[in-house]
């Protein structure tokens, strides 16, 4: 029933407006999140076919060790970022913007200085690789930033734009590394094809980052900061745990061999990377104008991206061994033998995503660290026990448990903090 102020037509249109930008933002998401997938997986597929097992295995290790690095960055720098500084005034997001990408900056130079030093001494085979991750530090995580930066505008296309000149960049820089033949070489060729996209970044945003205002921005943000940069570092540094312990327990080429897995797994665990570039602004947004869409948004996203995987994992089952020997090279007959586990894995950790998603955009920091704490020490557990037990797919068995597990708990917080959120006062923002 309509009253006489009403005018369905002229309520109707700015409805379906603001389901179409929320559509577009969504899709601009995922074109970003294909372009960094497909860079990915051609890193990864080209890196394993030109340099075998054993030093896939090394690469492997630098990929994780950026991983953490790179959740120490989101936690400190950017996930303050999306929380707070989505949809607000154009001037205060460029002041957040500049603050948060100094600090990225900071993080990189500050942790590329140790994994520098760190990978001269060691020496090897592994010390290069980790000097090379070091140099590239910097560029790889100010890349990062712009991302985060023009998804919390609603510019989701800038991103898109700016992943795609990462993958341009990449190419020349990867026949370069070919010829050189080294993990270094590779890495290397990755991180300055990345910091091309940094520098583009800053043009295309016109804003400079302030590494003088890094120490501020912290301060700023300590209450929302340190809580998800132990939750991030948690996640990452379960699976660097994880890929050291298996490599110590079963051999370096273990660590080869299930990443050769998620590669196959490529478009959904990038996905599953880099879903706060989308789904906790997004969220955000829906907690603002429809608080009570909160949890369905949650559970159509994490439900979406759970069947997702599991049918991608499904066409794997399908795939002719000579096609995979084509794109994995010698790692495919081993890999092959975990696209069950790891299908599991992925399907768990994105019905996961969804409830992580909406605990970021309330707030809710002590909820969703609880969360991470609890699913990380799982994924550990599991990852070497089944190792211990099994081998390698002990460990993706045990991996596969302890992912669906965690789901469990997010889902769990989830629902406390909307009941109370229900109960309670909506909370003031803060967008300076």
């Amino acid at each position: 029933m309509t009253t006489e102020r009403e005018n369905p037509r002229k309520t109707a249109p700015p409805a379906r407006s603001a389901k179409r930008a929320l559509v577009g933002r969504l899709s601009w998401g995922l074109a970003d999140q294909a372009a960094s997938s497909v860079s990915n997986f051609v890193v990864g597929v080209y890196v394993a076919r030109s340099l075998g097992v054993t030093a896939f295995g090394v690469f492997s290790l630098a990929w994780v060790t950026y991983g953490v690095v790179l959740n120490v960055s989101r936690g400190l720098a950017t996930d303050p970022l999306v929380v707070r500084f989505s949809g607000v005034s154009d001037a205060s997001w460029r002041g957040a913007v500049a603050r948060s990408t100094g600090t990225a900056l900071g993080v990189g130079a500050a942790i590329g200085a140790v994994c520098l030093v760190a990978g001269l001494g060691l020496g090897h085979r592994v010390g290069p690789a980790f000097a090379a991750l070091g140099v590239m530090l910097p560029g790889l995580l100010l890349q990062d930033a712009w991302r985060f930066a023009f998804f919390a505008a609603g510019t989701g296309r800038k991103a898109f734009v700016n992943d795609v000149v990462w993958g341009v960049a990449l190419i020349p820089a990867m026949v370069v590394a070919a010829r050189v033949g080294s993990v270094a070489a590779y890495l290397l060729a990755w991180g300055a094809s990345a910091t091309v996209a940094a520098g583009y970044g800053y043009l295309q945003s016109g804003i400079r980052p302030r590494l003088t205002d890094a120490r501020g921005w912290l301060r700023e943000q300590r209450d929302l900061g340190y809580r998800y940069l132990v939750e991030n570092v948690s996640l990452s540094g379960a699976g660097q745990v994880r890929a050291y312990g298996l490599g110590v327990i079963v051999g370096v080429g273990a660590v080869g061999t299930v990443r050769g897995a998620e590669l196959l797994l490529g478009p959904f665990l990038a996905v599953l990377m880099g879903l706060s570039l989308v789904t906790v602004p997004e969220a955000a947004r829906v907690l603002r104008q429809a608080p009570r869409q909160l949890g369905r948004f949650c559970f159509l996203l994490g439900g979406g991206q759970a069947a997702g995987a599991l049918l991608w994992g499904s066409a794997l089952l399908l795939m002719p061994g000579r096609l995979g020997e084509l794109v994995l090279g010698g790692v495919w007959h081993s890999s092959s033998q975990l696209i069950v586990q790891i299908t599991l894995s992925v399907a768990g950790a994105g019905l996961g995503t969804g409830a992580a998603a909406g605990l970021r955009a309330l707030g809710a920091a002590r909820r969703s660290l609880r969360c991470q704490l609890f699913a990380s020490a799982c994924y550990v557990g599991g990852g070497l026990g089944g190792a211990a037990v099994a081998g390698t797919a002990g460990s993706a068995w045990g991996v596969a448990a302890a992912t669906v597990s965690g789901s469990a708990v997010w889902w769990l917080q989830l629902r406390s903090a909307l009941r109370e959120r229900h109960h309670s006062p909506i909370p003031e923002v803060r967008t300076a």
